[in-house]
């Protein structure tokens, strides 16, 4: 996809879009609090959700009472939309506008959230970028979770090319660094009715060597 503005892409979706016409929109994004009930992340980790747009997990994370939440998002139209919906306890989030291929962050982080966001890194070179800045800041024993399409899954979102994981080549590419914690397949259902297989895996960072 040569020439591909990936953020001008974002932008005009978040601009055209509204919250419950986009495919990915959960009321309640069960699979990702399931991982943080059952993995204990307390309420002071410091967490970031990677493509969390205008996603309402930080809603229920708020809700939930967790004190150190970053967002991070390609489109600043997204993040606006979030900050809106939010009002004042916008303050208590963190907002990143920035790619997560080339994503440089500025602190540390316990626990590294992503749903749907890394499956559409397709070049080689980006997904090693992601792959290395997660494990240069994740802290010692930090969790990361990954949610992507499966291989049962679409071929494609939003008129992109994505790239699918099964469980093996998931944790194959991230073996290196990450120790598999779990990884389960959920079946997510768009507004429009159609069914999207994912694969979610969590991982705990290693020790180094």
């Amino acid at each position: 996809m040569e020439n591909f503005d990936r953020k001008k892409h974002w932008e005009n979706i978040y601009q055209t879009k509204e919250l419950k016409e986009v495919s990915w929109f959960q009321p309640t994004p069960e699979t990702s609090l399931d991982f943080f009930k059952q993995l204990n992340v307390p309420a002071t980790a410091k967490i970031i959700d990677i493509g969390g747009g205008d996603s309402l997990l930080v809603d229920h994370l708020l809700d939930l009472g967790y004190q150190n939440i970053s967002v991070l998002d390609i489109s600043a139209a997204a993040i606006d939309r979030a900050k809106q919906r939010l009002g004042e306890r916008a303050n208590k989030v963190k907002w990143i506008i920035a790619d997560a291929a080339n994503f440089k962050p500025l602190e540390k982080y316990d626990f590294w959230h992503d749903r749907a966001a890394f499956h559409f890194l397709t070049d080689e070179q980006e997904i090693s970028n992601y792959l290395e800045t997660a494990q240069l800041n994740i802290n010692p024993e930090g969790i990361l979770v990954i949610g992507t399409f499966s291989e049962e899954g679409p071929k494609e979102c939003s008129g992109i090319e994505i790239k699918q994981y099964s469980e093996t080549t998931m944790t194959n590419r991230l073996k290196k660094f990450f120790e598999k914690i779990k990884c389960i397949t959920v079946d997510h259902k768009t507004p429009s009715g159609t069914i999207q297989n994912f694969v979610f895996c969590s991982f705990r960072k290693l020790p180094p060597i």
